[in-house]
């Protein structure tokens, strides 16, 4: 898991000015890796720090919430701790934040010592297809 798994592939596939939601699916470690306190710990860390970095590059934090439940579907693999979506304003600034040197430095390492896994899963912005009200 970490940065490494970036599929840069399938994110050079999209269309890299246009605005995408990513949907952020965690499942957090009891322990965090280096020790200090637990994984929700060491993902507030990682908060703390990628936060700012989203909202310089023109994105914010949308929405953030426990799991409760699988509401549909088959629960086996697909129970997670904790969501969030985050807007960017274009996928070219998702993956400049992903892959700088400060990022990988500074914030990849909370995130890993925090979560047993995380899964993050890019889609369109709702309103290129969506009218809201």
């Amino acid at each position: 898991m970490g940065v490494e798994l970036l599929n840069v592939r399938g994110l050079a596939e999209l269309d890299q000015q246009v605005p995408v939601v990513m949907v952020n699916l965690m499942r957090f470690r009891e322990r965090s890796l280096d020790g200090d306190g637990s994984g929700w710990d060491a993902y507030l860390r990682y908060s703390a720090l990628t936060v700012p970095m989203i909202k310089a590059r023109g994105g914010t934090l949308l929405w953030t919430g426990d799991a409760r439940t699988v509401a549909l579907g088959a629960e086996a693999g697909h129970r997670w701790d904790y969501l969030a979506l985050v807007y960017y304003p274009s996928v070219a600034a998702f993956i400049d934040m992903m892959t700088s040197e400060d990022y990988e430095q500074r914030c990849d390492p909370h995130r890993t010592n925090g979560c047993a896994e995380h899964v993050i899963i890019a889609t369109r912005e709702a309103y290129s297809k969506f009218k809201v009200p």
